[in-house]
């Protein structure tokens, strides 16, 4: 069986209509040919970080990349930092 890729939109089309409780859940699971363990994990993922829909800072992934940058960075400037020290106490 090929696997299929669901978008983020499908997935909470799925989720809301599943939580709207018009129907069940072992038919709506039938209706999208999804298992109820697929369905039930999407359910607690939006329920787990739906909360971010509202968070007013959104981090682009240019921002986040810069994030990362900054990080690796710093790692690298302790390492040097470290090295530095060390070699002060050798001489």
């Amino acid at each position: 069986m090929k696997k299929r890729k669901w978008t983020s939109q499908q997935k909470l089309q799925i989720v809301l209509e599943g939580l709207s409780g018009q129907i069940e859940i072992s038919k709506l699971c039938a209706k999208y040919q999804i298992a109820q363990t697929q369905y039930y994990q999407w359910r607690d993922n939006l329920l787990k970080f739906g909360h971010q829909a509202f968070e007013t800072k959104n981090i682009t992934k240019k921002e986040q990349h810069l994030q990362q940058e900054v990080v690796q960075l710093k790692k690298i400037i302790g390492d040097l930092t470290v090295e530095l020290k060390k070699s002060e106490y050798e001489l």
